[in-house]
């Protein structure tokens, strides 16, 4: 049954890093979308840029009270700033997109309309739009893994592009871990979800500030903050080494003491040795991230530092 929902605040949060280019699109485009609403605000979060993005903010909410900006004291990182944004924002829901202009802001009236029907979540799915082989290949492979070796089932083309409703906020509020995995911690804590398709816009100017490094980051905090299936993983494969290495010690006795056939040589034992090295390398580099995951924890840091702000 649909839950009616009226008088209703919507608010949108930007995280934006040197986007200098497409802030002045990007607030026009909200700004129409968002006129059939009574109360809104749209909620821009500099994470550190280093161009004028910061400047054109300032000049917009000038024009514009309902536009606010939260300046971060340093580029923070994509869900830093986004967690930063929900921690401000005050609306009924809450709509999260990138500020390439890739996310279309004129899906959010589909996606308010879904939340006025009674879910809590609103997700979005990223359709091919033409993408390169490697980009593909590499997203597919995330999700795959991801859903296979952890506690959270995420859907292929899933973004950080969604609304979301207040009480949902408020538990992602009460998170104090590091490294918030937006995409997976949201669908770990339940309430009623929906997914909406979606194809990308080009990206208005410049290229994508996800490397290939930053890519890897967010797929390792994704993984290992959902599960301990991967040291469970790494404990099975070293019994399986180690029987095999047993299996193949008595196979070597056997060809000592009972055949003719031992020929001294270095292949088979160079081989093995630098195969099992390469496993206990990587099954520390797992353990290390884990261990590595404890010690910032430990540390009790801020997840960010906002400088200034527009926002009372």
């Amino acid at each position: 049954m649909a839950i009616h929902k009226s008088n209703f605040k919507v608010s949108v949060v930007i995280p934006v890093f040197n986007e200098e280019n497409t802030i002045s699109f990007m607030s026009e485009r909200l700004l129409k979308v968002l006129s059939d609403y009574p109360d809104f605000e749209i909620i821009f979060v500099d994470d550190g840029s280093r161009d004028n993005s910061l400047i054109l903010l300032k000049e917009l909410h000038a024009r514009e009270a309902r536009i606010n900006f939260l300046s971060l004291s340093r580029n923070f990182g994509h869900q830093s700033a986004l967690r930063a944004g929900i921690a401000k924002a005050s609306g009924n829901c809450i709509i999260s997109l990138d500020g390439d202009l890739q996310h279309p802001p004129e899906m959010i009236p589909l996606m308010i309309k879904k939340w006025q029907e009674g879910f809590d979540v609103v997700f979005t799915k990223r359709m091919d739009s033409g993408n390169s082989f490697y980009k593909s290949f590499t997203s597919k492979l995330f999700y795959k893994l991801m859903n296979a070796i952890s506690d959270v089932n995420l859907e292929q083309g899933e973004a950080d592009f969604r609304l979301i409703d207040r009480c949902v906020a408020n538990e992602l509020n009460q998170f104090s871990e590091d490294a918030l995995f937006f995409r997976g911690i949201i669908k770990w804590l339940g309430f009623s979800h929906t997914g909406i398709e979606y194809l990308p816009d080009k990206r208005h100017s410049g290229k994508s500030r996800y490397s290939g490094k930053k890519m890897f980051s967010l797929a390792i905090s994704g993984v290992t903050g959902f599960s301990i299936k991967p040291l469970r993983i790494s404990a099975i494969l070293g019994l399986i080494i180690a029987f095999l290495s047993i299996l193949y010690g008595l196979y070597a006795l056997y060809i000592k003491f009972f055949t003719q056939l031992s020929v001294p040589g270095w292949t088979s034992v160079f081989f093995m040795v630098t195969f099992i090295g390469g496993i206990q390398l990587i099954i520390l580099g797992i353990i290390g991230e884990y261990v590595g995951h404890i010690f910032m924890e430990s540390k009790k840091r801020p997840h960010y530092v906002i400088r200034e702000e527009s926002l009372d």
